[in-house]
C-alpha cells in the first residue's frame, strides 16, 4: 500500500535545541503501519508525532512481545545527511521479529521510508560536534489478548529525536561494574534479540550500581558466571600488548551489535589483529593485573566507541590505562566517527545519503 505523508504546518513545526541530551526530545514527525493476518502490513503514514491509543488487554502489556532498533544519522561535512549501515539495522530487526515470533518487514521499503521521514525533519538533525539524529525503529503486539501466545496484530513505528554523546563525558573512560550475582541472558532465550525484556533484566543491578557510581555493568553468562558476555549498552572489546583487539564471541545470548561488527572489520585496515572468543572473566582480569590487557572499550550504536578506565570485580578495582583513553580506542574512534560524518574516505559502502 502507498505511505500517506501528513506534514505538520511550517509555522507549527519544531527545531533541533541547543543543549542536547540523549533521548528526550523527539522530531515533529513519525512513520507508524499496521499489520494484520488479513491484510499483511498496511495504512501507512508519516504523521506528527503523537501516542498511541492501546487496548489495556494488548499483548505487548502482558507478554512482552514487542522489538526495537537503533541507528544514527549525521550531519556530514557538505551539510547533507548520512546513514551509516541501515540495512544491517532492519535485517537484524527482522531476526529479532523472527525470534519474538512476529511480522517482518521489507527492509528496503523501510529504508525508503526512514530517509522519507529523515528529509521531513531534517532540521532536527544536529551540526554539533559530536552529535547525531537518534532513530528509533520498534514493533509492538496490539491484539487485545489475554491468552498466552503470539499475538495476530502489529504496529510498526519510527521515531527520532536528537541526541548529544551518550555518556555525559563524551569520549572520556568509564567505570564498569561486572556483575557477579544477578544475570541478563541465556543461551537459548532472546539474548541475541533486540528486545525489552533482556533491557527490562538488566535494570536492577543497573541502577543499583549506578548509585555507587559505575557508569555500566558488564554482564557474565547465565550457567557458570564466568565467561564475558556485554555490557548493558555496548559489546566489550580487550586489548592485548596494544596490537590484538578480542571480543566475546557470539554465544546466541549477545547482541549481535553492528558498531562490533564494523570494529572488526575496520580494526585489521588500520593494523590490528582481531579475534573472536570465550573470555573467562578470571583470566581477564589477571591479563589486566598483568599489564598484557592494555586497554578495554564497548562499541554500540548510542556511544561509538567507549574506553573503560576501571572494572570492578567483587569489591576489587582493576584500573586500565591509567583510567586515560587509549591509542587503540582513540584510533577507531576517529576512524569510525571519521566516516559516518563524511570526513574520511568510506572503502566499505557503508554510508547511505539521505539527500
Amino acid at each position: 500500500m502507498p505511505l500517506t505523508i501528513s506534514p505538520l504546518p511550517q509555522e507549527q513545526r519544531g527545531n533541533c535545541p541547543a543543549e542536547l541530551s540523549f533521548g528526550s526530545v523527539f522530531t515533529d514527525h513519525m512513520f507508524t503501519q499496521e499489520y494484520s493476518p488479513i491484510v499483511d502490513w498496511h495504512n501507512k503514514k508519516i504523521s506528527p508525532y503523537h501516542p498511541f491509543n492501546l487496548d489495556p488487554a494488548a499483548a505487548v502489556l502482558h507478554y512482552g512481545q514487542e522489538i526495537f532498533e537503533g541507528l544514527k544519522a549525521y550531519r556530514n561535512i557538505d551539510g547533507g545527511i548520512n546513514l551509516f549501515r541501515p540495512l544491517e539495522n532492519f535485517l537484524r530487526f527482522n531476526r529479532s521479529a523472527e525470534r519474538m515470533v512476529m511480522p517482518t518487514v521489507d527492509p528496503t521499503s523501510h529504508l525508503d521510508v526512514l530517509k522519507s521521514l529523515i528529509d521531513l525533519d531534517k532540521n532536527w538533525v544536529p551540526d554539533q560536534k559530536d552529535a547525531s539524529l537518534y532513530i528509533r525503529p520498534a514493533m509492538i503486539a496490539t491484539s487485545p489478548k489475554l491468552g498466552l501466545g503470539a499475538a495476530e496484530d502489529y504496529l510498526h513505528f519510527i521515531i527520532m529525536g536528537p541526541v548529544g554523546p551518550y555518556f555525559k563525558g563524551g569520549f572520556e573512560p568509564v567505570s564498569v561494574y561486572i556483575a557477579d550475582e544477578y544475570r541478563r541472558a541465556v543461551v537459548g532465550g532472546v539474548g541475541e534479540a533486540k528486545t525489552g525484556g533482556n533491557y527490562a533484566a538488566s535494570l536492577y543491578q543497573s541502577e543499583l550500581m549506578a548509585k555507587k557510581g559505575f557508569t555500566q555493568v558488564l554482564w557474565l553468562d547465565a550457567i557458570e558466571g564466568r565467561l564475558i558476555e556485554e555490557v548493558g549498552a555496548m559489546n566489550i572489546c580487550f586489548v592485548y600488548e596494544g596490537k590484538q583487539i578480542v571480543t566475546p564471541s557470539l554465544s546466541g545470548s549477545i547482541l549481535p551489535g553492528i558498531t562490533r561488527d564494523s570494529v572488526l572489520t575496520l580494526a585489521p585496515k588500520l593494523g590490528y589483529e582481531v579475534e573472536e572468543a570465550q573470555l573467562d572473566i578470571h583470566e581477564v582480569l589477571k591479563d589486566i593485573r598483568a599489564g598484557s590487557i592494555t586497554e578495554v572499550f564497548g562499541c554500540g550504536t548510542a556511544a561509538v566507541i567507549s574506553p573503560v578506565g576501571n572494572l570492578s570485580f567483587k569489591g576489587e578495582n582493576y584500573l586500565i590505562n591509567d583510567n586515560q583513553p587509549g591509542v587503540v580506542a582513540s584510533a577507531l574512534y576517529d576512524e569510525l566517527t571519521g566516516i559516518q560524518y563524511g570526513k574520511r574516505e568510506d572503502p566499505f559502502g557503508w554510508i547511505e545519503t539521505v539527500e
